[in-house]
């Protein structure tokens, strides 16, 4: 269970850090500097965070979503103490598409229209470009966000945030997709199912509510909701699922 450890201790530092690095992760921001006022068409710190977790998703799926995410950890640590039913997926999985298609449309059609980008400022309109005196203002908007992210893992299950409402994830999904299809030496999981004992400790230790029994009985491993905690491959006392390339 070291691994495991060890991820819940960088997501809980992901966690404490939050406050700072929201907005490095905002989905207002690149809508700020795109249509800033005497500096528009700024390409802000968000948005190359985006584009990073794209790329870095060709190598490694969303293992950013597992290993490194606040949004992960504050679901986490809610629901490992009062509910850690499974979330729903399927279809409802589909609920980010909708808010993540029209929000990168917006923002693709708005430097399009101011003529593509200006200039690249990492630390717009984060902490260490805001007067102090805005600081009250961050913090409602800091307890607002953490407020709708345990709030929905509460009401619907582990990460429920991550299945139905998360900007990011998208990108990270499409750039999976990709390094499945073109059979990219990346991590992923690989399983032995003649071990499988039908036990379902797997499915019932995935952070992503998968079934992860059905995955490995029928060579399904490549699952694009799959943000490679490793929780399956350290709890299956068989040691039938792995990480590999």
């Amino acid at each position: 269970m070291k691994r495991q450890t060890l991820r819940k201790l960088i997501l809980f530092i992901s966690f404490f850090f939050f406050p700072i690095t929201m907005f490095f992760l905002s989905p207002i921001l690149p809508y700020e500097g795109i249509f800033h006022e005497g500096a528009a068409g700024i390409l802000v710190g968000a948005m190359i965070i985006f584009i990073l977790q794209f790329i870095v998703s060709l190598f490694f799926g969303r293992a950013f979503c597992g290993w490194l995410a606040p949004c992960g950890a504050f679901q986490e640590i809610a629901c490992s103490s009062v509910n850690n039913k499974p979330a729903k997926g399927g279809k409802l999985n589909l609920i980010k598409y909708a808010i993540w298609i029209p929000w990168l449309s917006g923002i693709v059609v708005g430097f399009a229209m101011i003529g593509g980008i200006k200039s690249v400022n990492f630390l717009f309109h984060t902490h260490f470009s805001l007067a102090y005196e805005e600081w009250g203002q961050l913090t409602i908007i800091y307890f607002f966000v953490s407020t709708i992210i345990v709030g929905l893992a509460l009401i619907f299950g582990r990460r429920a945030f991550c299945h139905y409402v998360c900007w990011m994830s998208p990108l990270m999904i499409i750039g999976t997709k990709i390094k499945n299809f073109i059979k990219l030496p990346s991590l992923r999981l690989k399983a032995d199912k003649t071990k499988c004992i039908s036990c379902k400790i797997c499915t019932k230790n995935c952070q992503m509510s998968l079934d992860v029994e059905y995955m490995v009985k029928n060579d399904k491993m490549d699952q694009a909701e799959c943000i490679l905690c490793g929780a399956c491959v350290d709890f299956c006392p068989k040691k039938v699922i792995k990480f590999g390339l």
